[in-house]
């Protein structure tokens, strides 16, 4: 099982990846929104904002988050360790109900270009 820590570099990487980014995934990301990401098996959620194509982690709670985040994910911490090294395709996670994603409607075509 992944640790807290493991999951909170998770997280970093994927912000530096997709700062790095260009083109297409570069304007998916370059959203100003609410983020949270709960991490089931350690009963955790990293709250912040996807900004400037970066993830700004500025907490990190027990439990559910406290209020309800424009963009939301949960998932256990593996599956997140998993998606950002490459192991784990997050489509298929998605579909498959192992990640789930919720945002409005036109977030999500948004973010489409990301998966």
């Amino acid at each position: 099982m992944a640790t807290t820590e493991e999951c909170r570099t998770a997280l970093d990487k994927l912000s530096d990846n997709m700062a790095g980014a260009d083109g297409d995934v570069r304007a998916a990301a370059a959203l100003d929104r609410s983020l949270s990401c709960r991490i089931t098996d350690l009963d955790i959620t990293f709250v912040g904002r996807l900004k400037d194509g970066r993830i700004q982690v500025l907490d990190t709670l027990q439990g559910p988050p406290p209020e309800r985040a424009q963009i939301r994910l949960t998932m256990k911490g593996d599956d997140l360790v998993s998606m950002v090294n490459g192991e784990l395709n997050f489509a298929k996670a998605w579909g498959s109900g192992r990640v789930k994603l919720e945002a409005g409607l036109r977030d999500l075509l948004r973010l489409r270009t990301l998966l």
